[in-house]
């Protein structure tokens, strides 16, 4: 089997990327600072000591690794974008210093190639309306910026025997994995207590799906992957369709927010990944989801 060690294994997009591996036949090692919870994941996984820290030396996590893929990513809980905090030095310290480190060492060890997890962000307010990877970068958030400059250090590492990718992936939704909430369950809290939910607009990608780019990657011809960066998106929605569809799965009568104007939002073009292959779920994979996160979201009042 194919050793792929995946950095923030136990985070939310992480987890998929694990399951999805382990399912196609490799072994996979989870990186991070505590060991996952027994039946965290489908099957067991092993499990090495490895932190966004740019002074610790941690090649010893690579012995054996062919396969790095880097999900790791330190924020305040629940954010992202202003997921520095108070603390936006330390957050680029980490984030970019330190898994600049980590590039670094997963080279030196012989690692043969590295996936970068990094986002829609770095577009920024672009002016186009359609982005594809040959836009304009212009991140207005620090997480843009951050996630920018990592793309940048690992594509100038690229080399013989070291193929590098970055993905920039739009909002991920899907089941969180044992005992831990998935990305909307506020939303249909709100919903389901009647509360009234504002109208908003974004674009979606299931995790399974991160989870299969992640694997085209490593599997990918290096010609066509090696230095580039994907756009990983799948679904333009908004808060009413996303509750319409737990509406009809609950039978909850409540009334929807109204439709968020989408015309203006900005869509990423996939074309590129598809080209490889990638296929993702579509609206068909959306309502499945919303159905099956229904059955934890409670009852209608």
């Amino acid at each position: 089997m194919t050793r792929v060690l995946v950095s923030g294994g136990t985070g939310f997009v992480g987890r998929f990327i694990v399951e999805h591996l382990i399912a196609h036949g490799y072994k996979v090692t989870v990186g991070g600072r505590m060991p996952p919870p027994a039946g965290f994941f489908s099957q067991p996984v092993s499990h090495v000591s490895l932190h966004l820290d740019p002074d610790a030396e941690q090649i010893a996590a690579f012995d054996d690794i062919y396969y790095f893929v880097h999900a790791a990513f330190e924020h305040v809980e629940g954010k992202y974008r202003g997921g520095e905090g108070s603390d936006p030095d330390g957050f680029r310290r980490a984030n970019l210093d330190g898994s600049v480190r980590l590039f670094e060492e997963a080279r030196a060890a012989g690692v043969r190639r590295c996936v970068f997890l990094s986002s829609r962000a770095v577009y920024g307010e672009t002016p186009v309306a359609f982005v594809d990877e040959t836009s304009p970068a212009m991140p207005d958030t620090l997480y843009g910026a951050v996630k920018l400059a990592g793309e940048d250090a690992l594509k100038s590492m690229t080399g013989h025997g070291f193929v590098t990718v970055s993905l920039r992936a739009t909002g991920v939704y899907g089941p969180a994995g044992p005992g831990r909430n998935h990305k909307w369950s506020s939303l249909f809290a709100d919903y389901l207590a009647g509360k009234t939910v504002p109208s908003r607009a974004g674009t979606e990608v299931h995790g399974d799906d991160v989870a299969q780019a992640v694997r085209l990657m490593l599997e990918a011809d290096p010609a066509k992957v090696a230095g580039e960066v994907f756009n990983v998106s799948d679904v333009l929605t908004d808060n009413r369709e996303i509750l319409s569809l737990l509406q009809a799965a609950t039978g909850c009568p409540l009334p929807l927010p109204a439709e968020a104007g989408m015309d203006e939002f900005k869509v990423m073009s996939t074309d590129k990944l598809r080209a490889l292959g990638w296929s993702p779920g579509g609206r068909d994979l959306l309502a499945a989801t919303i159905r099956e996160l229904a059955g934890d979201a409670g009852d209608c009042p």
